[in-house]
């Protein structure tokens, strides 16, 4: 089976080209911006006459789309994420390869969700954000276009690799800074997000089984399970041996809501950008960042009264998301195999490295 993998260098994009250079049936092409893509190709730019006439040479079987932008205005956003995926789907519709589609999209696209409740696919999407909005133009273009297609939309992917500006990144990134320096005490803040996190190598077998199955439509790919992030928090201290106490500046002015650890009586405050959100705008993901500055001691604050500012979850999807994955379970024989909280100890392998 030939597949042509776009944004092969993104977060996503590269576990998806490990997972399928495993499988010795697959002969795979990647296209992307990048020097090391074996075919260079700007989807935002380039034409779908161009884009056409490349299938036809390579004649694919399958196409999968993992390049989108995280970040970025909302003419930015519709370029990379929605008229990048209408050149895709025009070029497929005039090209004779006859390849099948697969498209990665993000749980972004469904918006705010009742706190208890999971998301099923056929849920009516209302995306909060400029982000959601173009990602759910895409696979409104997709759906429409007639051709053999799947969409998965991935919740909040976790594992290695995770971008240094997505919630988990910062937490880790916030840690190791404060590891690093010996400060007795982090503060944080936006840790009252509950997300659906799955791994990121979960996510690359979902693709690999959609590349094989007939399966159409939309597939939500997450754990079923939302954890709140002042948990995971907690998980990433525990499996990175912090020994400091951990508070959340989340709640009124002036409130400290210890979360893990015991304060020292002078502990030094470590200020962290802890939960903010600069992914890069190649590849697909994440989506899922809290975009603040936290600082213990702000401008407006002093030792004796801080004054924390947290921000609400960017991506629009306000503070509950938990994907219903019976679908997958059922349509592509997929299930979620890897826990959090080996996910959290990949991510702080990477950032103790930098340590």
């Amino acid at each position: 089976m030939r597949v042509l993998l776009i944004g092969a260098n993104g977060y996503i994009g590269r576990f998806v080209a490990d997972r399928l250079l495993a499988d010795p049936a697959v002969q795979l092409t990647a296209l992307g911006r990048g020097d090391d893509a074996d075919v260079r190709f700007d989807l935002a730019s380039g034409s779908p006459g161009a884009l056409t006439r490349f299938l036809d040479a390579v004649h694919p079987g399958v196409v999968v789309n993992c390049a989108g932008a995280t970040r970025g205005g909302a003419r930015e956003l519709t370029r990379h994420n929605t008229v990048a995926v209408a050149t895709v789907c025009e070029a497929l519709r005039r090209s004779g390869c006859g390849a099948r589609l697969v498209q990665i999209g993000c749980s972004a696209e469904y918006g705010p969700s009742q706190p208890g409740s999971s998301t099923a696919e056929d849920a009516v999407p209302r995306p909060g954000g400029p982000y959601g909005v173009s990602k759910l133009a895409a696979t409104e273009l997709v759906l429409g276009s007639g051709l053999d297609a799947v969409v998965l939309r991935v919740f909040s992917p976790a594992g290695p690799g995770t971008p240094a500006g997505s919630p988990l990144g910062r937490l880790a990134e916030a840690m190791r800074r404060a590891m690093q320096s010996g400060d007795g005490e982090l503060r944080l803040g936006g840790l009252g997000a509950q997300r659906d996190f799955v791994d990121v190598r979960d996510v690359a077998r979902a693709v690999h089984a959609a590349s094989l199955s007939a399966a159409q439509g939309v597939i939500n790919i997450g754990s079923g399970r939302a954890v709140r992030l002042r948990d995971a928090a907690t998980t990433l201290a525990r499996v990175a041996g912090y020994g400091g106490a951990l508070h959340e500046l989340d709640g009124p002015p002036g409130a400290l809501r210890p979360v893990i650890g015991h304060p020292r009586a002078e502990s030094v405050v470590h200020r962290a950008d802890a939960l903010g959100h600069r992914a890069e705008p190649t590849g697909h993901h994440r989506a899922d960042a809290v975009a603040h500055r936290v600082d213990g001691l702000g401008p407006r604050g002093d030792a004796d009264h801080p004054a924390p500012v947290a921000y609400p979850y960017p991506d629009g999807c306000g503070s509950w998301q938990q994907a219903d994955v019976r679908t997958a379970r059922d349509r592509l024989g997929w299930r979620p195999r890897i826990n959090l909280e080996e996910s959290l100890a990949d991510i702080w392998m990477e950032a103790a490295c930098r340590i």
